[in-house]
């Protein structure tokens, strides 16, 4: 990597050198962040907003319409809007429920209306986290687990993405150069070997990493790129207030005298990353002249940092997943701070 500004119009030149935001990386872009919200797909947007880009943030939770997420959270999509817009970016709010097909097609067509074509298209959408249920919940046989809670789980992570893709990828392929991103939990490669929390959510998880590959299969003539990508353990919204902690004392969190009634996160928890850096990996994916390198992949956002040089907001590349395999699983102690 001697290149100034590097293959992927990020200003880098090593990693061992400091990495430093290009704003204009995709200026005059424009993307749809499907489920921009809260958690890794407001991170996603606001990222793509940092390097200048127009993104559409769509989702269920807004100040103007009475669609509701599943989580009933306060976070709306004009929030994530704005926050686009502050970074330097173009953020759009646009209410919608992708479980409704007309919906979706009616986004279609607004979009075609308002831009006429589409550069990236990020399907982020999930909203399962109530029905996955913590820990003590985890690893119930399918026979002893709620067979309406599982396929509503499944409605929501592989419906949504199917119903967004079958509308929105014509406005993506009408132009060579499109990048599809769909965001799932866990690599191909360290989802093949170990089961995920119930066979609901490991079905889900799977499903749609090969959703990128076959759809990546498709994109390929029309030279578009799809890549599945998951974040590590993502500082999301829920996450921190399930810890008591926020973005600026999250390392509080593994720190049992501070936690002031929450339970204490795992030591691993050192290893976390903001929602903005897994929104660095999409744009280095975008930026990149070179991205159909990557179609049809599956990559974390550890990987990516490390290919790219691309920082989390306190400079670090966390890479948790590496640090899972590599030492949790084999019961080896090490540094975290060696893996980020």
């Amino acid at each position: 990597m001697t290149d100034a500004r590097g293959a992927s119009g990020w200003a880098w030149q090593t990693l061992d050198m400091a990495w430093t935001l290009d704003r204009d990386a995709l200026r005059g872009r424009v993307a749809v962040v499907a489920g921009a919200t809260r958690g890794a797909g407001r991170g996603i947007a606001t990222a793509l907003g940092e390097a200048g880009a127009t993104v559409v943030c769509t989702g269920r939770s807004s100040h103007t319409s009475t669609l509701r997420s599943d989580y009933g959270r306060a976070e709306t999509i004009e929030e994530t809007a704005e926050l686009v817009t502050g970074l330097g970016g173009t953020g759009i709010a646009a209410a919608v429920d992708h479980l409704d097909p007309d919906q979706v097609k009616g986004l279609a067509g607004q979009l075609r209306d308002d831009h006429g074509h589409i550069d990236v298209l990020v399907n982020d959408i999930w909203g399962g986290e109530l029905l996955t249920g913590g820990p003590a919940g985890w690893d119930t046989p399918i026979w002893q687990h709620d067979l309406d809670d599982g396929l509503r789980m499944l409605r929501l992570a592989i419906d949504t993405h199917l119903i967004t893709s079958h509308h929105l990828l014509p406005l993506l392929v009408d132009e060579p150069g499109g990048l599809l991103v769909e965001v799932t939990d866990g690599t191909v490669d360290y989802n093949a070997s170990r089961y995920r929390i119930s066979v609901f959510y490991d079905l889900a998880k799977v499903a749609v990493n090969r959703l990128a590959f076959s759809q990546g299969h498709e994109l390929e003539a029309h030279g578009a790129t799809a890549v599945a990508v998951t974040p590590g353990w993502l500082r999301s919204e829920m996450m921190l207030e399930g810890f008591g902690v926020s973005e600026e004392n999250w390392r509080d969190a593994v720190d049992p005298a501070a936690a002031g009634g929450h339970p204490a996160a795992p030591p691993d928890f050192a290893l976390s990353e903001s929602p903005r850096y897994v929104g660095r990996a999409v744009v280095a994916l975008a930026s990149d002249p070179d991205r159909a390198r990557w179609n049809q992949r599956s990559v974390n956002s550890g990987q990516l940092a490390s290919e790219y040089g691309f920082t989390d907001l306190d400079g670090s590349r966390p890479d948790v997943w590496r640090f899972i395999e590599e030492i949790r699983e084999r019961g080896l102690d090490a540094n975290h701070d060696d893996y980020r």
